[in-house]
Order: structure tokens, then C-alpha cells, then sequence
């Protein structure tokens, strides 16, 4: 039977050639048709395969490349490539080459058979063999093989064949790369490779010089004295006549003069003598390369990057920002996208020469891509001052109301923060976040509406004319909440004012009580109303009868209709200013007072205020709230509720929660296997009483929280991930020695700002911890700042701490949440 078949198999016809597989599976009309032509052939290759055919091997190795390419699976070659490998010939040896940097990596130890032929074929008599060894070991040599060939590729580094010495060059990059220990054995054929005329050698060359620098402080101190002997090149390519071996687009070999650039930009990094010897050359290739073409472009932002990373003089780092401005009016999309981003890296550095610009920039807010426009729009911010604020804000405000939506929120809270830093008056401040809730108010972020009403609160002199305002801007338009918040908050404060017409920056409006009622009952029953925007209005409405005279009867029939609401909220709100006109009437003028001038708290960042415009508290920032706002307490004595016990440590979240029970199960699962209590979730709480504070470190709220505080604690990076970093400071207090105090700094290293950021954390209950407001909830991109929070935590123990944490943010459209242990602890912060 054997001998049946090995005479069918001496029969069989040649197998197909690569092409005419090629033409043959692209005659396919169907995914399922190409299947069941690879799996034929596939079988065919197999049996060849196992009949040691090696008339064919090579040609079905080809053929199942080619099928590799197109994804079907073609593990089965691998010893078949291991065998071309081994032949003499070299058409075998090319695709059995091929075959290994296509099939075989690391990970497998199949290739490490190959060691022997590599080596072989390292000292082989024929330039091209040797080639092959040489990039297939560059490809996908492992350590072990690197250890092991090392010696054979320093050797092909000294010989005088250039086509040799290029491949040899990268091969070395590869070894350096897996075995950075071998760097010195290529160190003195590196420093001749810079002598070799032959541009390809040249190039190769530079790239492991760069590598080397990158990898080892030793080695880049020890090739700045190269610096001179780099400068001469290139300022040999950039006068060098025509050359049509290395011309492209009229520039002599682009390709070297980009490497050669970025080596001197590491080189000159941070050292005054190497910057100083490349200054000049710098500036020549700044003012001689032409521009016309891409080519030149690449080198000019090459030069750009260079310029901007060394010590430059003043007028070389002009000149780098004067390109980017010329970048700007290139009608090249990538090219205006790549100076955008750059000027926005030196903003920070060389403010005054972006600022020459301003209006280029501002130029491409109105461009149609949306990246630019991205990019145009943080820069912009990034150059806002005190000088250019209302030439700034009115060009932003344009942007604002022909933006995408996807802008506006980003937009809103930049135009925000700029008009709270550089507002050059009251009213002007007023105006400009009035006209951003008018044109974006759904987009803006939850602190928005009180810190206006904050801002309004304490302007004490504009209340008449902000009230008038917002007035005008609710008459009919209820579709911008914030909006209305704001203003159904400032009718309820100031409507004596409103209805008086006491204001005196503008023509005073007349209004009457009933008038102004009645737009407080239709933002109740308007569909386009939240809850949050009703318990606004009904607040407003109850603080109106204080404030009128004629329309109290009115009011009181209101609130009793809201009494049977079907929103809790409602409902509650109602009962109890019903309660107010009835049992408590004689407190009720006392309780509904106006608004004293709020104190902004800067301790801990901007504001520390109660930042809520989610659906659970209509009555931010009151801190004389009627009976129905609610209390501080009964909010701490609901966190205690949702987490089982007294006996838990209390964490306060940074930003509110919409749904408290949703956001109690989040910290449970942030607390994980940390046993955070001793208790089972679902024992009842014991309420504490609102004498005993439910933290321990409210005691020290009359007195400075620390005296003499202990130095020499060194501070930890506890979260590093996805350009986030997380550090903790810490400091400890002789008054309580039980007492730490750890101060978070939030970083981002990545190209786009992090929004929403919340940090929460939890430690074991043998502990007590704090969580304070965060300074913001933006971590800015490219380091540009960071957010800052502080974590009170009570040890009497002194125990080891621990502490586990939780991170929420969104990042380029995407929300991002992760969790994280920290047990590095430095024995300082709790001993």
C-alpha cells in the first residue's frame, strides 16, 4: 500500500505557482469561496510538507506567506522555513529568511535553532547572504541570540563593505535594544562610522548613536564631544550642491539631516557648551530650507523641535515660534495641526513670541477640521491675559455659538475660569458667564451655577442689574437650565429689587409682583424644567413672601398645591414652607432672609463650596438654608447609613452624587476585600448625634490644624498609569501626633485634558479618613498643572496604612475608571 502511494505522489503535478495563486484567489467572489481555495491549497502544501519535497519547499513557503499576509493561519512552515534556511542556495535561504521574520519571534523557542545557521551565514564569502543574516537577526532575535551573535555583528561594523556596515548599524540598534550591557562592545566602531561618506552608512549610523544616548547617561555624556563633528555634516547637506543619488524635492537627503536634528536635540539637552556649538547651524537651517515643499516642512519642525528642547538663545527661539507661525497659513491640515501643538507645548515658555500670533490662532477657530479647531481653541486659552481678555472672550463667545457641541462644554468652563482670573470688572464678569449660560447652559459643568450665584451674591452693588437680567434672558426660554437656576435663585433674593426698578446701569424694566410669579409658575410647570430647576423655583416662590407684600395669599396657595406633588423633592419642599405659613410663621421672615456675602474658601483650590447642579439638592450655597434644604449632618448620617455603621471609616465624596444609594454600593465596592468594617452592610447605623461630630478630625476645626509640622517625609507616586500620575505629600502635626495629612497632586502627561476627574479612596477600619474637595476636576494636558486634594487620616494605632484607591474621568471621549493600592507608605507617615 505504502509503495500505491508513493507512486501516486511521484504522479502528482507540480504544484501552482506564487502567481498564479495570487490570481487565482483574487477570482474569488465570496469570503467562503477564498476559504475553501486556501484550505485546498493549505492541504496541498501540508502533503508536500510531509513527503520532504524539496524540489518545491521553497515555492510553498512562498505560497503560504503570501497566505499569512491575508491572515489565514501558516504555523505549520515554521521548520520548513528553518530548512530553506540551512540550504545553500540563495533563492531558498531569501525566502526561508522571509519565512523566520514572518513566522517566528521570540516567544518561540523554534528560532533559536536558527543560531547556528545565522552565525554561519554572518561569515558567509557572500555579501548578500550575510545581509540576510543580518536583518532577520535585527528583526527578531532574541536575547539569547543577541548575547550570542554580538561579537559576528561588531565585526561586520569594522569591515569596509558600506552595504554591510548600513545593515550591521541597525542590527546593532536590536542588540542594544535586548542587551543593553552590550552597548560598549559597539562603542569604538560607532565613533568611525561618523567618517564614512556613504550617506546609508551615515544614516544607520546616527541612529545608533541616538539609541545609545537615549538608553545610557554615560554614553550621551561621553558623544556630546561628537557635537562639532554632527554640526559639519549637516551644514555639509544643506550646502552641497545638486546630488540626484540623494535629492528629494531639491533638498539633499531630508531623511539624514531629520536624524541628525533630533540626535543634536538630545545631545544639547540640558547642557549649555553643546546647545552653544549648535546654535549657529540651527539658525541656518532655519532660514536656508526651502519651504514649498513637505521636505522642507519635516526639517523646518524638525529644527522647530531642536530649537525649543536645547538652551537656545532668545532670538533662535523667535525664530522656531515665527515658523510655526508661518505653519499656520499653510493650507496643509497636518502641517497647521503640528504647529498648533507645538505652540501650545512652548505657550507656557515663551509666551510674549506666541502671543505675536494671537490672531492666526484665533484664525483657526473657524477652521472645518475639528482637530484644529481643538487645538486652536486650547491654545487660545493658553494665551488669554489681563491685556487681551475682551478681544479674547468676544472672539471665544463667536466660537462658542457656532461650535460643535461637542465643544462647548470644554469651551464654557475655559471661558470660565479665564473671565473668574482676568476679569477687569464685576459687571463685565457677570455679563460674559450670563451670555455663556444663554448660548451653552446644558453644557456646562455642575459648579457653574454656584459660583455665578456666588459671584452675583457678593457684587453687592450689581444685584439690582443682574436680577434684570436674568429676568429678560428667562422671559419665554426655558431651555437652558442652568440658566434659569441662576436666575429663578436671583429673583427669589432680589425680586423687591426687580419689581422696585431701582437699577441704574441700565434702563429699569417695570414689573409687576403677579408678573414675576408667573414666571416662576411656568418654570414649575414646564416640561423642559428638571427637578432640580422646580425646587429652585419653588424655593424662589417661598422666599417671594418675604420680599412682597401683595401677592403672600398667592404664594400660599402655590406651595399647598406642591404639596400633593408627585416629586419627593417637590413634595417634601412644599409640606414644609406650608408648615412655615402655619406652626412657624413668626420665624419665617427670620429664616428667608437674604443671602449674606459668601466667602470664597481657597485653602484647598478655587472654591470649596457645595458644588450641586445634579438632581438631589435645588438649594445650593445657602448658608442659612429654609427647614427643608438640606443638612450637612443628615447627609454624613446617610453616607454612615449606606456603608453599615459607626464603626466605618467616613469618606466625603469629592464631587455630589446624584443617587446617595447608588453611590454608597460605589464606595463598597471601592473598600473591596480592605475589611473597611466590622459590621455585616446590612446592620443598621447608629445615627450620630449632631453634638459628636461623625469624624474625629472636626474637633480641630477652631484651632490651626498643625503647628510644628515634621519634615524629611518623602512623598510616593501612588498611581502611575496611562499618562495619570498621583502623588502624595505628607505631613504630621506634634499637636496630634495621630493625625497625617496627605496632600494629592494629579498630573497629566498626555496631549488632552482629563475631565470629571474624581479620586476617592478608603483605608481599613482600624482608621479614620477625610476627603476634601479637590482644587478642580480638569487635570490640564502636557503637565501644564495639576489638581491638588487633601486626605485627613486618623491612626491612633499607628498602624501600617494602607489605602486603596478608586479613579473616574473622561479622556478623549472615552470614561476611564481604575482602581489601585497603595502600600508603599514611607514608615515616617504613620509611625
Amino acid at each position: 500500500m505504502r509503495t500505491g502511494v508513493k507512486d501516486f505522489v511521484e504522479r502528482m503535478p507540480a504544484p501552482i505557482r506564487l502567481r498564479e495563486l495570487i490570481r487565482t484567489i483574487r477570482t474569488a467572489r465570496t469570503q467562503a469561496e477564498e476559504r475553501e481555495m486556501i484550505q485546498k491549497e493549505c492541504a496541498a502544501i501540508r502533503s508536500s510538507f510531509r513527503e520532504e519535497d524539496n524540489t518545491y519547499r521553497c515555492r510553498n513557503v512562498a505560497k503560504l506567506l503570501y497566505m499569512h499576509m491575508l491572515g489565514y493561519p501558516a504555523h505549520f512552515g515554521q521548520l520548513e522555513c528553518l530548512k530553506l534556511i540551512a540550504s545553500q542556495k540563495f533563492t531558498d535561504k531569501r525566502i526561508g529568511y522571509l519565512g523566520a521574520m514572518l513566522l517566528l519571534d521570540e516567544r518561540q523557542d523554534v528560532h533559536l535553532l536558527m543560531t547556528n545557521c545565522i552565525k554561519n551565514d554572518l561569515n558567509h564569502s557572500t555579501q548578500y547572504v550575510q545581509g540576510l543574516a543580518l536583518c532577520t537577526l535585527g528583526c527578531m532575535g532574541s536575547s539569547e541570540m543577541c548575547r550570542d551573535l554580538a561579537g559576528e555583528v561588531e565585526k561586520l561594523l569594522k569591515t569596509s563593505n558600506s552595504y554591510l556596515r548600513k545593515k550591521a548599524a541597525l542590527c546593532a540598534v536590536h542588540v542594544i535594544r535586548k542587551v543593553p550591557e552590550l552597548m560598549e562592545m559597539f562603542l569604538p566602531a560607532t565613533k568611525n562610522l561618523l567618517n564614512e561618506k556613504n550617506h546609508g552608512v551615515l544614516h544607520t549610523s546616527v541612529v545608533l548613536l541616538t539609541e545609545m544616548c537615549e538608553r545610557s547617561p554615560d554614553m550621551l555624556a561621553h558623544f556630546r564631544k561628537l557635537v562639532p563633528q554632527l554640526v559639519r555634516i549637516l551644514k555639509n547637506l544643506i550646502m552641497s550642491g545638486y546630488s540626484p543619488e540623494h535629492d528629494v524635492s531639491g533638498i539633499s537627503d531630508p531623511f539624514l539631516q531629520v536624524r541628525i536634528l533630533r540626535l543634536l536635540r538630545i545631545l544639547g539637552r540640558n547642557d549649555d557648551d553643546s546647545s552653544e556649538a549648535m546654535n549657529d547651524i540651527l539658525a541656518q537651517v532655519a532660514t536656508n530650507t526651502e519651504t514649498s515643499k513637505n521636505v522642507g516642512n519635516a526639517i523646518l519642525y524638525e529644527t522647530v523641535l531642536t530649537i525649543m528642547d536645547i538652551k537656545s538663545e532668545s532670538g533662535l527661539r523667535v525664530l522656531a515660534i515665527n515658523i510655526l507661525g508661518r505653519f499656520l497659513l499653510n493650507n496643509d491640515k497636518n502641517i497647521r495641526y503640528v504647529a498648533l501643538t507645538s505652540l501650545l507645548k512652548t505657550v507656557q515658555t515663551d509666551h510674549n513670541a506666541v502671543q505675536r500670533h494671537r490672531s492666526t490662532i484665533v484664525d483657526c477657530l473657524k477652521d472645518l477640521d475639528v482637530s484644529i479647531k481643538r487645538r486652536a481653541m486650547e491654545l487660545s486659552f493658553a494665551l488669554v491675559n489681563g491685556n487681551n481678555i475682551r478681544g479674547m472672550m468676544k472672539e471665544l463667545l463667536y466660537f462658542l455659538d457656532s461650535c460643535e457641541p461637542e465643544f462647548k462644554a470644554d469651551c464654557a468652563s475655559g471661558i470660565f475660569l479665564a473671565a473668574e482670573k482676568y476679569a477687569p470688572s464685576k459687571r463685565w464678569h457677570i455679563d460674559t458667564i450670563m451670555r455663556v449660560l444663554t448660548t451653552a447652559g446644558s453644557y456646562v459643568r455642575d459648579d457653574a451655577v454656584p459660583n455665578l450665584i456666588q459671584l452675583i451674591t457678593n457684587s453687592v452693588e450689581m444685584h439690582a442689574y443682574t436680577v434684570q437680567r436674568l429676568y429678560k434672558a428667562i422671559l419665554g426660554d426655558y431651555s437652558q437650565q442652568p440658566l434659569v437656576q441662576v436666575a429663578a435663585w436671583c429673583i427669589g433674593e432680589y425680586g423687591d429689587l426687580l419689581v422696585s426698578g431701582q437699577c441704574e446701569e441700565e434702563e429699569p424694566i417695570q414689573v409687576t409682583e403677579d408678573e414675576v410669579l408667573d414666571i416662576l409658575e411656568s418654570v414649575l410647570i414646564s416640561n423642559m424644567s428638571t427637578s432640580v430647576t422646580r425646587g429652585y423655583a419653588l424655593t424662589a416662590i417661598m422666599k417671594l413672601s418675604t420680599r412682597f407684600s401683595c401677592t403672600v395669599n398667592r404664594i400660599k396657595k402655590v406651595v399647598s398645591i406642591y404639596g400633593s406633588s408627585i416629586d419627593v423633592e417637590l413634595q417634601q419642599r412644599a409640606v414644609e414652607y406650608n408648615a412655615l405659613f402655619k406652626k412657624y410663621d413668626h420665624m419665617r421672615s427670620a429664616l428667608l432672609e437674604r443671602m449674606p456675602v459668601m466667602e470664597k474658601v481657597t485653602t484647598n483650590g478655587p472654591t470649596d463650596m457645595a458644588q450641586t447642579n445634579g438632581e438631589t439638592e435645588p438649594a445650593p450655597l445657602e448658608t442659612k438654608p429654609p427647614p427643608s434644604g438640606p443638612q450637612p449632618t443628615s447627609q454624613a448620617n446617610d453616607l454612615l447609613d449606606l456603608l453599615g455603621g459607626n464603626d466605618i471609616t467616613p469618606i466625603i465624596p469629592t464631587v455630589p452624587t446624584s443617587k446617595p444609594a447608588s453611590a454608597g454600593g460605589e464606595l463598597l465596592d471601592l473598600l473591596g476585600d480592605l475589611n473597611l468594617t466590622g459590621a455585616p452592610p446590612s446592620a443598621p447605623a447608629s445615627v450620630p448625634q449632631l453634638s459628636q461630630p461623625p469624624f474625629l478630625l472636626d474637633g480641630l476645626s477652631s484651632q490651626p490644624l498643625f503647628n510644628d509640622i515634621a519634615s524629611g517625609i518623602p512623598s510616593i507616586t501612588a498611581y502611575s498609569k496611562n499618562g495619570l500620575k498621583i502623588e502624595f505629600t505628607f505631613e504630621r502635626s506634634n499637636t496630634n501626633p495621630s493625625v497625617t495629612v496627605i496632600t494629592i497632586q494629579a498630573s497629566n502627561s498626555t496631549d488632552l485634558d482629563m475631565t470629571d476627574f474624581v479620586f476617592q479612596a478608603a483605608v481599613p477600619k482600624t482608621f479614620q479618613l477625610q476627603l476634601l474637595s479637590p482644587s478642580s476636576s480638569i487635570v490640564p494636558a502636557f503637565n501644564t498643572g495639576t489638581i491638588t486634594q487633601v486626605i485627613k487620616v486618623l491612626n491612633p494605632q499607628k498602624q501600617q496604612l494602607r489605602m486603596r484607591i478608586k479613579l473616574t474621568y473622561n479622556h478623549k471621549g472615552s470614561a476611564m475608571q481604575d482602581l489601585a493600592e497603595v502600600n508603599n507608605f514611607p514608615p515616617q507617615s504613620w509611625q
